[in-house]
């Protein structure tokens, strides 16, 4: 009873800092609500070499988090991504801000008309466990370039993370500027309903649901990433050490733990038992032993171990061969590291197959042709990524146009995310809106239109009252 007391003590304070910093915020903006293009390159100059500073901090952070995360991994999916992200914006902002001359018709000369790029204001940004520094960062970077201020609500799962970033940034930022909320659930439900003038949410679909419900009592535009059930298809004639290579590292990092990691996969029946033993192949020379390996991560947390292996009882009980990529036949009962496990003569009503697997169970889906794959697609939400595994540049292309996901690898996985100048975002079920590069600025800017006209006034015989020959010329000239 007392530890309820204190806990909900605790929230209530976030709460009310939330509150009081989102107030600052907003009051900063009204002061400053046109930062130069000086102003948003130091402060993008500032986070990149706070980053580089802090990596290590936050390197050894997320590992805590996770209980065992490799340095490289967090370096290679989260930090370089981060500073490259920076890098991109950074020479290009200057030139995204200047306005946009558009046409003016011939019947509202003279005139000039133009689209400026004004700051929203104060974005949200709600961060989720999975990559808790890239998935700030990456939207943090976006909105500073187009002028806002913005508040950072890191994911509960990830503590250690959020008080490094949190230090990070203070030493850069003031709270006026950059902040960080932390808190459980009950805080990031309040952070949902806060009025911010642009909301950005990366989580699971479920969750999504929720925070578009919660801000739309304050018309908040929100960017939902989401995320699916993300196919990879393999198709009849590619190599397949080619295609088991690319799916097994894309499936490995971060132990599946990413919204854009092949959920399951597409094989043509005559290749399947080629595929599983070309990925066990593949799985042993990227992760030769587990339990000890530093470049495996453990799964967050108890409760999403319990999850994914929850979805690995239920698909062996209701009949899927089960095949765990275990090279050396370890023990993992005493840690939270769950081996690449194949699935296969899996159905739709296991739950490995109806829900987003975030973990490092890979189903396998046999199918008779092109068609019936890009069908079985077509029938299931649309997912976050698309992966296929072809050399046939006319099969490329019908996939390219054919089919639906927020994005698409031609024969690699995941690296997609990682093109600054590609936009990042699902659609439908797996999420809406877009970030990433000259995208994340317009998401985070308000393209307001603007015609001007000076001291002649053009459009005066047009005015009432009507029907003079002038109005008749006009129509004569332009209705037709």
């Amino acid at each position: 009873m007392v530890a309820d007391i204190a806990y909900m003590q605790d929230q209530q304070q976030s709460i009310s800092r939330m509150h009081q910093v989102f107030a600052t915020q907003q009051r900063a903006f009204k002061q400053h609500p046109m930062p130069t293009a000086d102003n948003r390159i130091e402060m993008l100059k500032a986070l990149k070499g706070a980053l580089l500073d802090h990596q290590q901090s936050l390197i050894e952070a997320i590992s805590t988090d996770f209980g065992r995360r490799s340095a490289d991994e967090t370096r290679l999916a989260e930090i370089l991504p981060s500073i490259e992200g920076i890098n991109y914006v950074t020479k290009r902002v200057r030139r995204w801000m200047k306005p946009s001359k558009r046409h003016v018709g011939m019947a509202f000369q003279p005139g000039k008309a133009q689209v400026i790029y004004q700051p929203l204001g104060v974005v949200g940004v709600i961060v989720p466990w999975n990559y808790p520094l890239y998935l700030a960062m990456g939207p943090l970077t976006a909105a500073l370039a187009a002028g806002n201020r913005v508040l950072i609500k890191m994911s509960e799962s990830t503590p250690a993370t959020a008080e490094a970033f949190a230090r990070m940034l203070a030493e850069i930022f003031t709270e006026d500027q950059v902040a960080v909320i932390t808190g459980e659930a009950e805080v990031g439900e309040a952070f949902s309903r806060l009025p911010l003038d642009h909301l950005l949410f990366t989580g699971g679909t479920g969750i999504g649901r929720h925070v578009m419900r919660a801000a739309a009592e304050n018309l908040t535009p929100v960017t939902l990433e989401l995320g699916g059930k993300s196919p990879a298809i393999v198709s009849l004639e590619v190599p397949i050490d080619d295609a088991a290579e690319r799916i097994a590292f894309g499936k490995g990092v971060n132990a599946g733990q990413t919204c854009v990691a092949p959920d399951y996969v597409l094989c043509p029946r005559g290749r399947v038992d080629e595929l599983v033993t070309a990925l066990g192949r593949q799985f042993s020379k990227l992760y030769p032993h587990l339990a000890a390996n530093p470049d495996y991560t453990q799964i967050i947390n108890p409760r999403q171990h319990q999850r994914i292996q929850s979805y690995l009882d239920d698909a062996r009980s209701k009949g899927a061969q089960v095949i765990e990529l275990n090279p050396r036949t370890e023990d993992f009962s005493q840690t939270r590291v769950i081996a690449p496990t194949l699935l296969l003569n899996v159905s739709d009503d296991m739950k490995v197959m109806q829900d987003e697997i975030f973990g490092p169970l890979l189903p396998i889906v046999p199918y008779d042709s092109m068609d019936q794959a890009m069908q079985y697609v077509a029938d299931r939400p649309r997912p976050l990524a698309l992966y296929y595994f072809g050399y046939d540049k006319a099969e490329q292309q019908r996939l390219m146009e054919q089919t639906h996901a927020g994005g698409m690898c031609i024969n690699d996985t995941i690296l997609h995310v990682a093109q600054d100048d590609l936009p990042f975002g699902g659609v439908g079920p797996s999420g809406m809106g877009h970030y990433h590069g000259h995208e994340g600025f317009l998401t985070f800017s308000k393209a307001k239109g603007v015609y001007i006209k000076q001291r002649f006034n053009g459009a005066k015989p047009i005015y009432p009252p009507y029907g003079g020959m002038v109005l008749k010329l006009v129509y004569k000239l332009f209705i037709r």
